[in-house]
Protein backbone atom coordinates (compact mmCIF):
# COMPACT_ATOMS: atom_id res chain seq x y z
CA UNK A 1 0.00 0.00 0.00
CA UNK A 2 2.71 2.25 1.04
CA UNK A 3 4.95 1.61 -2.32
CA UNK A 4 1.58 2.36 -4.32
CA UNK A 5 0.95 5.89 -2.47
CA UNK A 6 4.38 6.72 -2.66
CA UNK A 7 4.19 6.10 -6.84
CA UNK A 8 0.32 8.20 -6.48
CA UNK A 9 3.16 10.72 -4.75
CA UNK A 10 6.02 10.64 -8.04
CA UNK A 11 2.89 10.62 -10.47
CA UNK A 12 1.14 13.67 -9.35
CA UNK A 13 4.61 15.62 -8.87
CA UNK A 14 5.67 14.69 -13.05
CA UNK A 15 2.02 16.17 -13.79
CA UNK A 16 1.72 19.02 -11.79
CA UNK A 17 3.85 22.26 -13.12
CA UNK A 18 6.04 24.16 -10.67
CA UNK A 19 3.55 27.15 -10.89
CA UNK A 20 0.35 24.64 -10.23
CA UNK A 21 -2.11 26.13 -7.55
CA UNK A 22 -1.78 22.70 -6.05
CA UNK A 23 1.39 23.72 -4.88
CA UNK A 24 1.86 24.89 -1.03
CA UNK A 25 2.50 28.19 -0.93
CA UNK A 26 3.57 28.71 2.88
CA UNK A 27 6.80 27.35 4.62
CA UNK A 28 4.79 26.76 7.87
CA UNK A 29 2.53 24.13 6.43
CA UNK A 30 6.04 22.01 7.23
CA UNK A 31 5.10 20.54 3.28
CA UNK A 32 2.53 18.02 4.28
CA UNK A 33 1.05 17.84 1.17
CA UNK A 34 -1.09 15.41 0.20
CA UNK A 35 1.81 13.73 -1.64
CA UNK A 36 3.12 13.13 2.05
CA UNK A 37 -0.32 11.93 3.57
CA UNK A 38 0.10 9.05 0.64
CA UNK A 39 3.05 7.84 2.84
CA UNK A 40 2.11 5.13 5.13
CA UNK A 41 2.27 5.74 8.90
CA UNK A 42 4.06 3.17 9.80
CA UNK A 43 6.91 1.51 8.36
CA UNK A 44 7.09 -0.33 10.09
CA UNK A 45 26.07 -10.57 23.13
CA UNK A 46 28.46 -12.67 23.25
CA UNK A 47 29.06 -15.07 26.10
CA UNK A 48 32.77 -14.64 27.43
CA UNK A 49 34.57 -17.64 27.65
CA UNK A 50 34.22 -19.90 30.44
CA UNK A 51 36.99 -20.38 32.87
CA UNK A 52 38.61 -23.81 34.26
CA UNK A 53 35.99 -25.69 35.54
CA UNK A 54 35.31 -26.00 39.48
CA UNK A 55 33.51 -28.03 42.13
CA UNK A 56 30.94 -26.00 42.82
CA UNK A 57 27.65 -26.54 40.22
CA UNK A 58 27.22 -22.72 40.00
CA UNK A 59 29.54 -21.93 37.44
CA UNK A 60 27.82 -24.94 35.30
CA UNK A 61 25.03 -23.05 35.45
CA UNK A 62 25.79 -19.90 34.70
CA UNK A 63 27.67 -20.71 31.96
CA UNK A 64 24.66 -22.79 30.80
CA UNK A 65 22.60 -19.37 31.39
CA UNK A 66 25.14 -17.38 29.22
CA UNK A 67 25.19 -19.99 26.13
CA UNK A 68 20.89 -19.84 26.38
CA UNK A 69 21.12 -15.69 26.42
CA UNK A 70 23.83 -15.85 23.14
CA UNK A 71 21.61 -18.42 21.68
CA UNK A 72 18.18 -16.32 22.37
CA UNK A 73 20.37 -13.20 20.76
CA UNK A 74 21.24 -15.18 17.41
CA UNK A 75 17.49 -16.77 17.61
CA UNK A 76 15.54 -13.57 17.60
CA UNK A 77 18.08 -11.59 15.03
CA UNK A 78 17.55 -14.02 12.45
CA UNK A 79 20.92 -15.93 12.77
CA UNK A 80 21.89 -19.76 12.65
CA UNK A 81 22.62 -20.77 16.39
CA UNK A 82 23.94 -24.54 15.11
CA UNK A 83 26.55 -22.81 13.28
CA UNK A 84 30.18 -23.48 14.82
CA UNK A 85 32.94 -21.13 14.84
CA UNK A 86 32.52 -17.24 15.04
CA UNK A 87 29.07 -15.32 14.10
CA UNK A 88 29.03 -14.57 10.12
CA UNK A 89 26.39 -12.42 9.16
CA UNK A 90 24.25 -13.64 5.88
CA UNK A 91 21.74 -11.25 4.01
CA UNK A 92 19.43 -12.32 6.61
CA UNK A 93 21.05 -10.31 9.08
CA UNK A 94 21.35 -6.95 7.26
CA UNK A 95 18.37 -7.21 6.01
CA UNK A 96 17.27 -7.00 9.57
CA UNK A 97 19.31 -4.37 10.54
CA UNK A 98 17.68 -2.75 7.63
CA UNK A 99 14.25 -3.70 8.41
CA UNK A 100 15.03 -1.73 12.38
CA UNK A 101 16.23 1.36 10.62
CA UNK A 102 13.12 1.26 8.49
CA UNK A 103 10.86 0.84 11.36
CA UNK A 104 12.26 3.41 13.28
CA UNK A 105 12.77 6.44 10.40
CA UNK A 106 9.62 8.20 10.60
CA UNK A 107 8.72 10.47 13.52
CA UNK A 108 6.90 13.31 13.28
CA UNK A 109 8.71 15.69 16.03
CA UNK A 110 11.67 15.69 13.42
CA UNK A 111 12.16 17.83 11.02
CA UNK A 112 9.59 17.06 7.98
CA UNK A 113 8.47 14.15 9.61
CA UNK A 114 11.49 11.46 8.84
CA UNK A 115 14.99 10.80 9.85
CA UNK A 116 15.37 9.49 6.10
CA UNK A 117 17.17 12.29 4.28
CA UNK A 118 19.55 12.99 7.12
CA UNK A 119 20.31 9.47 6.99
CA UNK A 120 21.34 9.79 3.24
CA UNK A 121 23.09 13.02 4.36
CA UNK A 122 25.33 10.60 7.19
CA UNK A 123 25.95 8.68 4.52
CA UNK A 124 27.32 10.63 1.55
CA UNK A 125 29.13 12.80 3.99
CA UNK A 126 31.01 10.23 5.45
CA UNK A 127 31.75 8.94 2.22
CA UNK A 128 32.64 12.10 0.11
CA UNK A 129 35.92 12.61 1.89
CA UNK A 130 37.47 9.97 -0.26
CA UNK A 131 40.78 11.40 -1.89
CA UNK A 132 41.55 9.08 -5.13
CA UNK A 133 45.16 10.49 -5.09
CA UNK A 134 45.88 9.27 -1.58
CA UNK A 135 43.50 6.17 -1.12
CA UNK A 136 42.64 8.69 2.40
CA UNK A 137 38.78 9.14 3.43
CA UNK A 138 35.72 7.43 2.73
CA UNK A 139 33.25 5.39 4.36
CA UNK A 140 35.51 2.83 5.56
CA UNK A 141 36.78 4.22 9.26
CA UNK A 142 33.34 5.94 10.17
CA UNK A 143 35.56 8.48 11.41
CA UNK A 144 33.24 10.88 11.87
CA UNK A 145 32.54 9.29 15.63
CA UNK A 146 35.67 11.64 16.46
CA UNK A 147 36.42 15.42 16.95
CA UNK A 148 37.65 17.07 14.51
CA UNK A 149 35.74 15.20 12.13
CA UNK A 150 32.18 15.78 13.69
CA UNK A 151 33.19 19.21 13.94
CA UNK A 152 34.16 19.75 10.84
CA UNK A 153 32.05 22.62 9.04
CA UNK A 154 30.23 20.17 6.58
CA UNK A 155 29.12 18.03 8.75
CA UNK A 156 27.36 20.09 11.56
CA UNK A 157 23.69 18.75 12.10
CA UNK A 158 25.10 14.69 11.02
CA UNK A 159 24.83 14.32 15.06
CA UNK A 160 21.10 13.61 14.95
CA UNK A 161 21.87 10.50 12.56
CA UNK A 162 24.68 9.06 13.97
CA UNK A 163 22.43 9.46 17.58
CA UNK A 164 19.63 7.90 15.70
CA UNK A 165 21.38 4.67 15.01
CA UNK A 166 23.17 4.13 18.15
CA UNK A 167 19.99 2.32 19.29
CA UNK A 168 20.28 0.22 15.67
CA UNK A 169 24.11 -0.72 16.60
CA UNK A 170 23.38 -1.31 20.42
CA UNK A 171 20.65 -3.83 18.96
CA UNK A 172 23.38 -5.56 16.47
CA UNK A 173 26.62 -4.56 17.79
CA UNK A 174 28.21 -6.97 15.26
CA UNK A 175 27.94 -4.64 12.69
CA UNK A 176 30.49 -1.85 12.10
CA UNK A 177 29.69 1.66 12.23
CA UNK A 178 31.14 2.18 8.80
CA UNK A 179 28.69 -0.45 7.61
CA UNK A 180 25.70 0.86 10.01
CA UNK A 181 25.90 4.40 7.93
CA UNK A 182 26.08 3.40 4.95
CA UNK A 183 23.20 0.66 5.17
CA UNK A 184 21.40 3.24 6.62
CA UNK A 185 21.90 5.63 3.47
CA UNK A 186 20.78 2.87 1.36
CA UNK A 187 17.84 2.11 3.43
CA UNK A 188 16.18 5.65 3.63
CA UNK A 189 16.87 6.22 -0.22
CA UNK A 190 14.73 3.07 -0.74
CA UNK A 191 11.91 3.52 1.85
CA UNK A 192 11.69 7.09 0.38
CA UNK A 193 10.36 5.73 -2.84
CA UNK A 194 13.77 6.07 -4.51
CA UNK A 195 15.64 3.24 -6.47
CA UNK A 196 17.19 0.60 -5.76
CA UNK A 197 20.82 0.82 -3.63
CA UNK A 198 22.82 -2.33 -4.30
CA UNK A 199 25.06 -2.99 -1.12
CA UNK A 200 27.86 -5.02 0.44
CA UNK A 201 29.51 -5.46 4.09
CA UNK A 202 33.10 -4.89 4.30
CA UNK A 203 34.07 -1.62 6.33
CA UNK A 204 35.85 -1.69 9.67
CA UNK A 205 35.68 1.08 12.24
CA UNK A 206 39.28 3.04 12.68
CA UNK A 207 40.50 5.20 15.19
CA UNK A 208 40.93 9.03 15.14
CA UNK A 209 44.11 9.14 13.45
CA UNK A 210 42.03 8.03 10.42
CA UNK A 211 40.32 11.38 10.43
CA UNK A 212 40.47 13.18 6.89
CA UNK A 213 41.69 16.88 6.91
CA UNK A 214 38.66 19.50 6.57
CA UNK A 215 37.51 20.87 3.31
CA UNK A 216 36.71 17.87 1.71
CA UNK A 217 33.25 17.99 1.22
CA UNK A 218 31.17 20.45 -1.04
CA UNK A 219 30.23 24.10 -0.26
CA UNK A 220 27.17 25.30 -0.91
CA UNK A 221 28.00 28.76 -1.28
CA UNK A 222 30.49 28.10 -4.36
CA UNK A 223 30.07 27.42 -7.91
CA UNK A 224 31.51 24.91 -10.63
CA UNK A 225 35.06 25.32 -10.30
CA UNK A 226 34.78 24.03 -6.48
CA UNK A 227 32.26 21.78 -7.66
CA UNK A 228 34.64 19.88 -10.13
CA UNK A 229 37.71 20.14 -7.96
CA UNK A 230 35.77 17.82 -4.84
CA UNK A 231 33.77 15.75 -7.21
CA UNK A 232 37.21 14.91 -9.37
CA UNK A 233 39.19 14.32 -6.26
CA UNK A 234 36.85 11.69 -5.44
CA UNK A 235 36.99 10.07 -9.07
CA UNK A 236 33.00 11.25 -10.51
CA UNK A 237 32.97 12.99 -14.11
CA UNK A 238 30.24 15.89 -14.89
CA UNK A 239 27.50 13.42 -15.43
CA UNK A 240 27.93 11.18 -12.09
CA UNK A 241 28.56 14.77 -10.10
CA UNK A 242 24.75 15.98 -11.64
CA UNK A 243 23.50 12.65 -10.36
CA UNK A 244 24.78 12.65 -6.93
CA UNK A 245 23.42 15.93 -6.13
CA UNK A 246 20.00 14.88 -7.28
CA UNK A 247 19.93 13.90 -3.27
CA UNK A 248 18.61 17.75 -2.58
CA UNK A 249 15.32 16.10 -3.60
CA UNK A 250 15.35 14.91 -0.28
CA UNK A 251 15.94 16.84 3.01
CA UNK A 252 15.78 20.71 3.75
CA UNK A 253 19.31 23.30 5.07
CA UNK A 254 18.93 24.25 8.29
CA UNK A 255 20.29 28.17 9.80
CA UNK A 256 21.79 26.44 12.76
CA UNK A 257 23.46 23.81 10.42
CA UNK A 258 25.16 25.17 6.77
CA UNK A 259 23.77 28.46 7.26
CA UNK A 260 21.34 28.09 4.53
CA UNK A 261 17.47 27.42 5.04
CA UNK A 262 15.01 25.74 3.20
CA UNK A 263 13.88 22.95 1.43
CA UNK A 264 14.61 22.49 -1.93
CA UNK A 265 11.55 21.05 -3.52
CA UNK A 266 7.54 20.66 -2.29
CA UNK A 267 7.80 16.58 -0.61
CA UNK A 268 11.27 16.55 1.22
CA UNK A 269 10.69 13.20 2.49
CA UNK A 270 9.89 11.70 -0.97
CA UNK A 271 12.70 10.61 -3.51
CA UNK A 272 11.64 11.93 -7.43
CA UNK A 273 13.50 14.11 -9.73
CA UNK A 274 11.48 17.24 -8.84
CA UNK A 275 14.95 18.95 -7.90
CA UNK A 276 16.05 18.77 -10.93
CA UNK A 277 12.60 20.05 -12.57
CA UNK A 278 12.40 22.90 -10.48
CA UNK A 279 15.89 24.08 -11.19
CA UNK A 280 14.98 24.20 -15.13
CA UNK A 281 11.15 25.53 -14.80
CA UNK A 282 10.99 27.45 -11.71
CA UNK A 283 12.22 31.05 -11.43
CA UNK A 284 14.59 31.98 -9.24
CA UNK A 285 15.42 35.30 -7.41
CA UNK A 286 17.97 36.13 -4.51
CA UNK A 287 16.12 35.65 -1.08
CA UNK A 288 16.03 38.48 1.00
CA UNK A 289 17.03 37.82 4.85
CA UNK A 290 19.37 37.89 7.03
CA UNK A 291 21.98 34.54 6.21
CA UNK A 292 24.30 33.85 3.89
CA UNK A 293 23.31 34.67 -0.61
CA UNK A 294 20.72 31.90 -1.70
CA UNK A 295 17.84 32.10 -4.15
CA UNK A 296 14.49 31.45 -3.75
CA UNK A 297 11.82 30.74 -5.86
CA UNK A 298 9.87 33.74 -7.69
CA UNK A 299 6.20 31.30 -7.31
CA UNK A 300 5.55 30.51 -3.74
CA UNK A 301 9.30 31.77 -1.91
CA UNK A 302 8.90 28.65 0.33
CA UNK A 303 11.90 26.91 -1.45
CA UNK A 304 15.22 27.85 -1.91
CA UNK A 305 18.51 26.47 -3.94
CA UNK A 306 22.08 27.34 -2.74
CA UNK A 307 24.91 28.68 -5.56
CA UNK A 308 26.27 25.23 -5.93
CA UNK A 309 22.53 24.63 -7.03
CA UNK A 310 21.83 26.83 -9.64
CA UNK A 311 25.86 26.17 -10.76
CA UNK A 312 24.40 23.01 -12.23
CA UNK A 313 22.27 25.43 -14.66
CA UNK A 314 24.80 27.99 -15.28
CA UNK A 315 27.61 25.67 -16.29
CA UNK A 316 26.69 24.15 -20.42
CA UNK A 317 28.20 20.67 -19.31
CA UNK A 318 26.21 20.23 -16.08
CA UNK A 319 23.01 22.10 -17.75
CA UNK A 320 22.30 19.33 -20.13
CA UNK A 321 22.31 16.31 -17.56
CA UNK A 322 19.85 18.71 -15.56
CA UNK A 323 17.73 18.77 -18.49
CA UNK A 324 17.92 15.18 -19.20
CA UNK A 325 17.44 14.49 -15.56
CA UNK A 326 14.27 16.95 -14.93
CA UNK A 327 12.59 15.32 -18.50
CA UNK A 328 13.62 11.57 -17.57
CA UNK A 329 12.95 10.27 -13.82
CA UNK A 330 13.46 6.39 -14.93
CA UNK A 331 17.00 7.81 -16.15
CA UNK A 332 17.59 10.20 -13.10
CA UNK A 333 16.77 6.76 -10.54
CA UNK A 334 19.19 4.09 -12.91
CA UNK A 335 22.36 6.68 -13.03
CA UNK A 336 21.85 7.37 -9.00
CA UNK A 337 22.00 4.60 -7.98
CA UNK A 338 24.55 3.44 -9.81
CA UNK A 339 26.58 6.98 -8.18
CA UNK A 340 25.67 6.54 -4.99
CA UNK A 341 26.19 2.68 -4.78
CA UNK A 342 30.07 4.02 -6.23
CA UNK A 343 29.92 6.39 -3.40
CA UNK A 344 29.41 4.65 -0.57
CA UNK A 345 32.29 2.36 -1.55
CA UNK A 346 35.01 4.46 -2.50
CA UNK A 347 38.47 3.23 -0.91
CA UNK A 348 36.97 0.08 0.72
CA UNK A 349 39.12 -2.92 0.78
CA UNK A 350 36.19 -5.05 0.24
CA UNK A 351 37.21 -8.84 0.27
CA UNK A 352 33.82 -9.28 -1.70
CA UNK A 353 32.98 -8.70 -5.22
CA UNK A 354 30.76 -6.40 -6.49
CA UNK A 355 28.42 -8.85 -7.85
CA UNK A 356 28.12 -10.15 -3.98
CA UNK A 357 26.39 -6.58 -3.65
CA UNK A 358 22.76 -7.38 -1.46
CA UNK A 359 19.64 -6.30 -2.84
CA UNK A 360 17.26 -4.93 0.32
CA UNK A 361 13.94 -5.47 0.49
CA UNK A 362 11.97 -2.82 1.42
CA UNK A 363 9.07 -2.95 4.20
CA UNK A 364 6.81 -2.60 1.62
CA UNK A 365 7.64 -5.49 0.25
CA UNK A 366 8.37 -7.77 3.46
Amino acid sequence: MAAAARSASRAFLRSTPATSSFRPAARSARFNLPTQAFRASSRRGYASEAGPPKSSKAPIFLGLAAAAGAGAYFYLNGSDITAKGPFTPTQKDYQNVYNEIASRMDDEKYDDGSYGPVLVRLAWHASGTYDKETGTGGSNGATMRYSPESGHGANAGLNHARDFLEPVKAKFPWISYADLWTLAGACAVQELGGPVIPWRPGRVDLDVSSCPPDGRLPDGGKEQKHIRDIFYRMGFDDREIVALVGAHALGRAHADRSGFDGPWDFSPTVFTNEFFRLLVEEKWQARKWNGPYQLTDKSTQTLMMMPADMALVNDKTFRKHVERFAKDSDAFFKEFSEVYVKLLELGVPFASKPEDRFVFKTTDSE
